[in-house]
């Protein structure tokens, strides 16, 4: 598959990241990470699979995989950018000449690990931590790589699991009633688990500790044979045991993964996952953007680096899982809001009518197209094919774009700019 270069009605190609135009094909990067599916990304990027999983495909300026621009990608986004910070606009008052957000998309046949990311302020002072020690940023056991926040949304592609948040302690008693165990984990974690408010740092330590004899219930969950008056909640309960016992053996993350709420998102539906919010995707395809960081403080089911002891520092033991369904804010654009100040994002369906205008003008932005063909026209009309698996910057500096064809696509932008922060 080709992606086509913007044209006009010139006879000469204007530079599109100069005084007039900034409208601009990009090419994102494939990540091969183990957990990933074969084919799903390869579907939509219209590329043929290798045999090997692809879990991510990456568009934005991250310094660890840039975007680049240009049918011939001689010159990465991030580059670009730090030459040229007024594509950027208003954002790049508050961040200077980096991109904000980072768009990919995510495809998982297995789980992820059990994480959380840290807020601006620990990031910062995380990172400055390390840094004074002299630990590499290519240290397997290094935990801040920057000093970024790393707030994301998913918005599902297919029925996508996850986990995120913990679930009350009452509720999770009245499960394992139904398998015989609540005083078995009472004996475990001390008479008084199922009358706690919320699962705290120092229940969650015991849970994480892979010394901890409570891991044998693991297995008594997973053995267990199913009754006939057996909660849809007990059925998903031993689901997720199996499922991560077979994926992790052993690992305390599957003890942690019992105590999480468990969420399945429909195709067009979203998961909001600010910082300091325990999760694990565990299967399924989605548009994920994200604050443009690669914090990530991992707590279980992996083979990387797992930092408990920061783990709890972060984590709001309190949060809930929010999952927002999206909302129509004009024909054919469905706006998913939340409160982080590096992205907003919004799905595009185009029918025949079009979309008189791409949202988010004035902000510098980047689309993905997950289906059809589209054609962007801007003010002066400059066009821009894209067709499926295509993707574009488009600058702050163009302000005005219709969208016309069928299809559907995804647009990331910073949130701030747009709420005048």
């Amino acid at each position: 598959m080709a992606c086509n270069r913007p044209s006009g009605g010139h006879d000469k190609m204007r530079d599109l990241f100069g005084e007039d135009h900034a409208m601009q094909q990009i090419h994102g990067t494939v990540m091969n990470y183990p957990w990933g599916t074969p084919d799903a990304i390869p579907a939509i990027l219209g590329t043929e699979p290798g045999g090997t999983p692809v879990a991510e495909y990456w568009l934005g300026a991250h310094p660890l995989a840039p975007s680049t621009v240009g049918a011939d990608g001689a010159e990465s986004l991030d580059a670009l950018l730090e030459r040229e910070p007024r594509q950027l606009g208003k954002s790049a008052i508050v961040y200077g000449s980096r991109l904000p957000f980072l768009m990919k998309i995510l495809s998982a046949a297995s789980a992820l690990s059990i994480q959380t990311h840290p807020s601006r302020q620990r990031a910062q002072r995380g990172y400055a931590r390390e840094e004074s020690l002299g630990i590499p940023r290519n240290d397997p056991e290094r935990v801040y790589k920057d000093d970024w926040p790393k707030p994301e949304i998913m918005v599902a592609l297919s029925e996508m699991q996850a986990l995120v948040g913990f679930r009350p302690l009452g509720e999770l008693g009245r499960v394992l009633d139904e398998f015989g165990l609540r005083h078995s984990f009472e004996d475990a974690f001390g008479a008084g688990l199922f009358a706690r408010p919320a699962v705290d740092a120092d229940l969650l330590r015991s849970v994480m500790d892979d010394e901890h004899p409570a891991h044998e219930l693991v297995e008594a969950i997973q053995q267990a044979v199913p009754e006939p008056g057996w909660s849809d909640a007990a059925r998903e309960l031993q689901g997720t045991a199996r499922e991560l016992q077979a994926q992790f053996p052993g690992d305390p993350g599957v003890l942690a993964a019992l105590f999480m709420n468990r969420v399945t998102l429909r195709p067009g539906e979203a998961l909001y996952v600010p910082d300091g919010v325990i999760h694990a995707h565990l299967r399924g395809t989605g548009i994920e953007v994200m604050a443009n960081s690669d914090n990530v403080i991992r707590g279980g089911l992996t083979g990387k680096h797992v930092a408990v002891d920061e783990l709890m520092r972060v984590l709001d033991f309190e949060a809930e899982p929010e999952i927002i369904a999206g909302t129509e804010v004009a024909h054919g654009v469905v706006d998913y809001p939340s409160a982080c100040p590096e992205f907003d994002v919004w799905r595009l369906e185009v029918d025949a009518r079009g979309i008189d205008e791409l949202p988010a003008h004035g902000a510098p932005r980047i689309i993905l197209v997950t289906g059809g063909s589209l054609l962007l026209t801007d003010a002066d009309g400059v066009r821009l094919p894209l067709d499926q698996g295509c993707s574009a910057f488009i600058s702050a500096q163009d302000a005005r774009i219709q969208v016309t064809g069928e299809g559907q696509a995804f647009v990331a932008t910073p949130g701030d700019v747009l709420r005048g922060e």
